[in-house]
């Protein structure tokens, strides 16, 4: 089943010799970042800058990794680093993993610590409900507290 996936702003490309990332807009705080090929310690670095370079517009982050091939450890901290800067800058995030990413999430992230979706429009439902989490977090005063 196919989902079709609207973007708000021209498609922001970068091609490296083992892989290509691409950006898609889906409202101005909601990029959603594919990558293709192969994720190792050639290029997971430079991964990680492309995947973060916009947290300052950025609320909500959707990695479709589905079309990476070969994934290497470095891949995994490349993951682990994008977590952890998500988190300093309030970004939510997500992934959905290609066969070769969850072989290794398996070993490397066993509890699942890790956010992840088996697809991409349920990826971009478990964004809109911690958003909506989120705004919920706040309760209304209680009837019987008194200044």
């Amino acid at each position: 089943m196919s989902t079709a996936i609207t973007t708000t702003r021209p498609v922001d490309r970068t091609e490296s010799h083992a892989a290509s990332f691409a950006t898609r807009w889906l409202q101005p705080s909601v990029a959603v970042i594919t990558a293709h090929g192969e994720l190792d310690a050639s290029n997971s670095q430079e991964f990680v800058d492309y995947a973060l370079r916009h947290t300052e517009h950025t609320e909500r982050l959707a990695l479709d990794l589905t079309g990476i091939d070969f994934f290497g450890t470095a891949g995994f901290s490349a993951l682990h680093t994008l977590n952890v800067r998500c988190a300093g800058a309030g970004v939510e995030w997500v992934m959905v993993p290609s066969t070769a990413v969850s072989r290794l999430l398996r070993i490397c992230d066993p509890d699942s610590t890790l956010p992840i979706a088996a697809t991409m429009p349920a990826a971009l439902c478990s964004l809109r409900a911690e958003q909506r989490r989120l705004l919920q977090l706040v309760s209304e005063p209680s009837q019987g507290f008194r200044e």
